[in-house]
C-alpha cells in the first residue's frame, strides 16, 4: 500500500529506546500503524482490489511511503472514514475500544477516572464510556487539554501537575483507567472497595510494586492486557473496527485535529509526543 498518514505512538518512542522488540533491519525502521491505499497485489492475492482504503495497526517498518501489508492485517475504511481519520483513530481507537469491551465491563452509572484523559487513547475511551451512561473523571496536564476533555462530556479534570487534589477521591471510583505507569498507586487509592485498575500503558514512566496483599483486603483487582491477544485474525479487526468506526459515523466520538509532521521530521515528532504537547494524536506524512 501507498501510505497517506502514519501513525506515531508511544509505543514507537519505546521501540527507538531499545524498551520494546523492533523488527531486524538494517537500517531500523520504526513504526507500525498506517492507512492509505493498495497499489499493487501478490501474485496469491485474490479477496483485495487496488485502489482500495486500508488501515493497518501492527505492521512493522510503516515509517515508509510504501509499505508491504500481509492480507490478514487489513482493515477496510468505510465511507465516511477517511485516512487521515483513520491513522488517528486505528491503534487507539481500537486499544480504548478493547479497554472499554475486554476488560471494563461498566455498568450505566459507575463512575471512572481516565489518567491522561486528553491523549489519542484517553479522549476515545472517555466518549466510548459516556455513550454507555458511565460518568467520567480524569487528570490533565494543561489547561488545553483539560477544556478539550470537558468539551467532549467529562465531569471533571484535575491538573496532573499538581497533587493536592488526589485525597479528595481516595474511594470515589468503581474503575480507574491507568497508561502513565508511574500513577499505579495512585489510581489504586482512587478505587473503592471492589474496584479495578486498568492498566495499559506507561507513558510517565514504569510501574511502581504493587502492594497484592492491600489490594486483598479491599477487594481491589488489577487488570492488564494487550490488544494483540485479541486482534488474532481479519474477522477480529473486521468487527472490532467497525464498531468503533460506528461511534464516529454516528457522532457518538469526535477528537482533536492531529498534529502532522512530515515523515522527515520523525525527529520533531517524536520530541513533541515526549514532551506532552500533544492533544490528541500526532501523524507523520511522507
Amino acid at each position: 500500500m501507498k501510505t497517506e498518514y502514519i501513525g506515531l505512538n508511544f509505543a514507537d518512542i519505546y521501540r527507538r529506546r531499545g524498551e520494546y522488540h523492533i523488527e531486524n533491519n538494517k537500517p531500523y525502521i520504526n513504526g507500525y500503524e498506517g492507512a492509505g491505499r493498495i497499489v499493487e497485489l501478490g501474485l496469491a492475492v485474490i479477496e483485495h482490489k487496488i485502489g482500495s482504503e486500508i488501515l493497518f495497526v501492527d505492521v512493522p517498518f510503516s515509517n515508509a511511503e510504501y509499505v508491504a501489508v500481509p492480507e490478514d492485517k487489513i482493515i477496510y475504511l468505510p465511507k465516511g472514514i477517511n485516512a487521515k481519520l483513520a491513522a488517528s483513530i486505528g491503534l487507539q481507537g481500537l486499544t480504548a475500544d478493547f479497554l472499554a469491551h475486554d476488560l471494563g465491563h461498566h455498568k450505566e452509572g459507575d463512575q471512572v477516572f481516565i489518567s491522561g484523559i486528553s491523549g489519542g487513547v484517553g479522549q476515545i475511551l472517555s466518549q466510548i464510556l459516556i455513550s454507555e451512561g458511565v460518568s467520567v473523571f480524569g487528570s490533565a496536564s494543561a489547561d488545553k487539554k483539560k477544556a478539550a476533555a470537558l468539551s467532549f462530556g467529562v465531569k471533571e479534570v484535575f491538573s496532573s501537575r499538581e497533587n493536592d487534589w488526589n485525597a479528595g477521591l481516595t474511594g470515589k471510583f468503581d474503575a480507574v483507567y491507568d497508561g502513565v505507569g508511574k500513577t499505579l498507586n495512585q489510581s489504586v487509592s482512587f478505587l473503592k472497595n471492589r474496584g479495578r485498575v486498568i492498566f495499559f500503558g506507561m507513558a510517565g514512566g514504569n510501574p511502581p510494586q504493587i502492594n497484592l496483599v492491600e489490594l486483598l483486603a479491599h477487594s481491589k483487582s488489577l487488570l492488564t492486557g494487550d490488544l494483540w491477544d485479541y486482534l488474532i485474525s481479519f474477522k477480529e479487526r473486521e468487527q472490532r473496527s467497525q464498531r468503533l468506526f460506528s461511534y464516529f459515523l454516528n457522532n457518538k466520538i469526535q477528537i482533536s485535529e492531529p498534529k502532522i509532521f512530515l515523515l522527515a521530521e520523525g525527529k520533531k515528532a517524536h520530541d513533541y509526543l515526549e514532551a506532552g504537547k500533544n492533544i490528541g494524536k500526532v501523524l507523520l506524512k511522507p
